[in-house]
């Protein structure tokens, strides 16, 4: 398992060099196998971590695909971005922004190439301006998933989109004008999620559908401010009339 981290290391810095002078920094990694344990950090502005729709030295892949898999990722600075593919079972992502307007985007195993389930996430964000999605199991389904998100700074906006199975998304926000978009969907006997939403700050816009169509959905709000939306959807069968 060393053997493999090191090699990953050194395909990020012969990238990184390559690309130099069409952004600040970028980074391409393409991995497959088991119980890989990748670490990355980047510091200063314009930095891409490439992967989905990435540009600037026209990079593709972040491309995780495996079993047991762990990626922390530490970008600090403004305008960076970090795109990827993740196509993994029991993987473990620990994502830290601290900056303005950073760009994160990620989708785990939108065909059920592994299954999605066992996963455990964790995005730790201090900053104004930032935008986030992460997308889990379009296909397949997120089995015992743990979502988190600590968000502090303001004008933030954090898009889910889970096909829940026994999931849980907590997240913490404190700060004004911030954006939550959360869909939970999940269409078998099994499905079923949990969702907590613990905000603190005003001019909030909050639009949360629990849509386990055979199963029970919780969900717990607890929202401090002033002014703002607030759209609560939570159907298990039926046709919905929105907020």
């Amino acid at each position: 398992m060393k053997q493999i981290h090191r090699n990953l290391l050194v395909i990020v810095g012969i990238v990184a060099s390559t690309f130099i002078y069409s952004a600040d920094n970028e980074i391409y990694i393409t991995q497959s196998g088991a119980t890989a344990n990748i670490d990355i950090e980047q510091l200063g502005i314009s930095n891409l971590i490439g992967g989905l729709g990435s540009t600037a030295g026209s990079l593709t892949a972040l491309d995780l695909d495996g079993s047991s898999l762990t990626l922390d990722i530490n970008m600090l600075g403004a305008t960076n971005k970090f795109f990827g593919d993740i196509w993994a079972d029991s993987f473990t992502g620990n994502y830290n922004f601290t900056g303005s307007t950073n760009l994160f985007t990620i989708q785990v195993d939108p065909s059920n190439t592994y299954g999605a389930d066992s996963s455990n996430h964790l995005v730790n964000v201090t900053g104004a301006s930032n935008t986030f999605t992460l997308n889990q199991g379009t296909s397949a389904l997120a089995a015992t998933l743990d979502l988190d998100w600590i968000i502090q700074g303001s004008n933030n906006t954090i898009t889910s989109n889970i096909n829940i199975d026994g999931a849980t998304n907590y997240v913490d926000i404190d700060g004004s004008d911030n954006t939550l978009t959360y869909t939970g969907s999940g269409v078998t006997a099994s499905a079923g999620g949990y969702f907590y939403l613990d905000q603190t700050g005003g001019s909030r816009t909050f639009n949360i559908q629990q849509l386990s169509t055979q199963d029970n959905d919780w969900l717990k709000i607890t929202s401090i401010g002033s002014s703002g939306t607030v759209c609560v959807i939570q159907n298990d069968q039926g046709t919905g009339i929105g907020c």
